[in-house]
C-alpha cells in the first residue's frame, strides 16, 4: 500500500511533502535533490523494493525539499540553510531526538553541514555517491556538457543527465527517470539548482562530523570520481569507506543488495548496542583512561614534551570517544588520561579499543578500565563508587590492556563481538569488594 503523503512546514513558511514507512530506528532519507518526486518515485517497482528493504528493520522518512515534487514548487532557494531548514521541519513535526541521516549524490553537502551543528541528533551518517564541493565535478566532461543543455533544451538535457546517472545501459530504468526528472522539478528550480551548487563546499565542516560515518561509492559511476569518497572518509573522523560495484547512482539499479547490506550492517551496530545494554536512570558504564608510566615519561623527555604528546592525546581521545557514542567527562580526573560516560557496554568497549589505537606512533600507551554502576552527575563530571571502581581497574591494568568488571563483561558478552580472559579477584583500593576482572581481547 502507498504511504499516506503528510507535510511539515519550515520556519520559512515553506510546506514539505514526505511519507514514513516501517517502524524503529528512525532513518531520514534526503532524496536527490532537485529531481524527487516522493509519489512518483514510489511507483518504481525497482525503487520501492529499495525504500521496502531499508524500511524492514526501521522507520524510513522520506520526503521532497523545497521547489521540488509534492512540495512548495514557487520556491526556488536551495542554498544549504534552506534545505537545512527543511530538514529541521520534518525532525519538529516528527519529534524526533535521534536518527539516522542517508544523503545520496546531491543532498550530501547539506547532511554534512547538518551533523556537523547537530551532532546530538544524528546517530549515524551514510553518504551515498555524495560530494563536497563544486569543484568536486569538475573532472567530468559529461557535466560540463550538459551545462550548455540545461539552458537550451530541458527534454534533452533530462534525458542525458539520467542515462548518464542511472546508466546507458539502464535503458527503460533511464527513460523512466528521465521523466520523473520533468516531472518532479521545472526547468526554471532546475537551472537555480545549477546556480546554487556553484556555492557549495563543506570541506570546513568535514572535520566537525562527529556522528559514525559511513561512506558509500560506486567505483565506477562516471560522474564523481572514487577519489572524492576518500576523501570524504579520510577528512570525516573515524568515517567508514565501503566501494561497491557499478556505475548507476541509483543504488536501486544493479547489485542493490550490497548497498542494502553495507547500511543494514552499519545501522544494526547501534541498533545492537542499545539493546545490549539498557541501564536503569542513574546508571552509567565507565571508561577510565590514564597514561602509563607518565612519572617516568616525563622525566624522560621534560614536562614540556610531555605535555605537548599528553594534550594531542587527550584531543584524540575525546574525539574518539564521542565518534563513539559516548561523552567525555569535562570535569577534573584524576591522572593524565580522560574519562568517559556511556549508555551501552558495547560502545564503551568499542571505544576502549579505538582507544588504544589512537595512541599508535605517540610513543604513549593507555591503562583502561571499565566498570558499570550508579552515577551521581554534577554540572559537567560524575561521581560515585562506580567511578572510583573504574579508575582503580584501570590502575591495575598492563599498559594497553583492557580491563572491564564482571558487570560490563555480563551486558556485553553477547554483543560486543569480543572475547573476555578471566583475571581473577583483585583487591582494589578504598574498594569493600574484590572485584573479578576480565581482560578484553578483540575477536569473539
Amino acid at each position: 500500500m502507498e504511504p499516506r503523503i503528510q507535510y511539515a512546514k519550515t520556519a520559512d513558511g515553506v510546506s514539505i511533502a514526505f511519507w514514513t514507512l516501517g517502524e524503529g530506528m528512525p532513518v531520514m532519507y534526503m532524496t536527490h535533490p532537485p529531481f524527487s518526486h516522493i509519489q512518483l518515485q514510489w511507483q518504481n517497482p525497482d525503487q520501492r523494493r529499495w525504500w521496502e528493504r531499508l524500511a524492514e528493520k526501521r522507520k524510513l522518512v522520506c520526503y521532497d525539499g523545497r521547489g521540488t515534487g509534492l512540495s512548495n514548487r514557487e520556491v526556488i532557494d536551495f542554498s544549504l540553510d534552506a534545505q537545512m531548514l527543511d530538514l529541521e521541519a520534518l525532525v519538529d513535526r516528527l519529534g524526533l531526538e535521534r536518527f539516522a541521516l542517508f544523503a545520496p549524490t546531491n543532498s550530501g553537502p547539506a547532511a554534512i553541514a547538518y551533523a556537523a551543528h547537530h551532532p546530538e541528533r544524528v546517530s549515524h551518517l551514510v553518504l551515498w555517491c555524495s560530494w563536497v564541493c563544486a569543484s568536486d565535478w569538475s573532472h567530468s566532461p559529461q557535466l560540463r556538457a550538459l551545462g550548455g543543455l540545461l539552458n537550451r533544451d530541458w527534454e534533452t538535457y533530462t534525458e542525458t543527465y539520467a542515462h548518464i546517472g542511472v546508466g546507458w545501459s539502464a535503458g527503460a530504468e533511464a527513460q523512466e527517470a528521465a521523466v520523473l526528472m520533468r516531472e518532479s522539478v521545472t526547468q526554471r528550480a532546475g537551472q537555480a539548482w545549477a546556480e546554487a551548487v556553484r556555492r557549495f563546499d563543506v570541506t570546513d565542516l568535514l572535520p566537525q562530523v562527529r556522528s559514525p560515518t559511513l561512506v558509500l561509492h560506486r567505483r565506477q559511476f562516471p560522474l564523481l570520481h572514487v577519489e572524492v569518497a576518500r576523501r570524504l572518509a579520510s577528512e570525516i573522523p573515524d568515517a567508514r569507506l565501503a566501494l561497491l560495484e557499478g556505475a548507476s547512482t541509483a543504488p536501486w539499479v544493479g547489485d542493490m543488495d550490497a548497498a542494502a547490506s553495507a547500511m543494514d550492517e552499519f545501522l544494526s551496530e547501534g541498533e545492537e548496542m542499545k539493546a545490549a545494554a539498557q541501564l536503569p536512570g542513574g546508571m552509567a558504564v565507565i571508561l577510565f583512561t590514564d597514561i602509563a608510566d607518565s612519572t617516568s615519561l616525563t622525566e624522560r623527555l621534560g614536562d614540556s614534551a610531555f605535555r605537548a604528546r599528553a594534550g594531542e592525546l587527550d584531543t584524540s581521545l575525546r574525539s574518539v570517544i564521542r565518534g563513539s557514542g559516548g561523552t567525555p567527562v569535562e570535569g577534573k580526573v584524576l591522572g593524565d588520561g580522560v574519562m568517559a560516560v556511556f549508555t551501552s557496554a558495547r560502545q564503551a568497549i568499542e571505544c576502549a579499543l579505538r582507544c588504544n589505537a589512537a595512541t599508535e606512533g605517540t610513543g604513549l600507551q593507555l591503562h583502561l578500565g571499565i566498570h558499570a554502576g550508579d552515577v551521581i552527575r554534577e554540572g559537567n563530571n560524575v561521581y560515585g563508587g562506580a567511578v572510583n571502581i573504574a579508575a582503580r581497574i584501570a590502575g591495575v591494568s598492563a599498559p594497553g590492556e583492557i580491563l572491564a568488571s564482571d558487570i560490563v563483561r555480563g551486558l556485553a558478552r553477547t554483543s560486543a563481538g569480543v572475547s573476555f580472559a578471566d583475571r581473577g579477584e583483585h583487591e582494589l583500593k578504598g574498594v569493600g569488594e574484590a572485584q573479578r576482572l576480565f581482560a578484553v581481547k578483540e575477536g569473539a
